[in-house]
């Protein structure tokens, strides 16, 4: 009964830890025009956000980091404009 306890909360322990895994095919999916939401709930929560006021113009960069590789996303206006991504196939 201890053994099932304890691989019960390592079961949820490791459930809770996992994040979205970030995959050139959810990537792809990001576009041009998409809300901060709109991506979240595509690649989850960013590992940084880099947050630039301008008297006419609001710029948001997200990172997204997993291992070697990275994925940044440029909001303009809180709209997706551009995103580069050193993921590979």
């Amino acid at each position: 009964m201890k053994s099932l306890l304890v691989l019960v909360l390592m079961l949820v322990i490791g459930i809770s830890c996992v994040g979205k895994r970030i995959t050139k095919a959810n990537v792809d999916e990001v576009a041009e025009g998409m809300s901060k939401k709109q991506v979240g709930s595509i690649l989850g929560p960013p590992t940084s956000i880099n947050n630039e006021d301008f008297i006419i113009l609001k710029k948001t960069t997200y990172v997204y980091r997993q291992g070697k590789d990275s994925v940044t996303i440029v909001f303009k206006d809180d709209k997706v404009q551009s995103k580069d991504s050193t993921l590979s196939d």
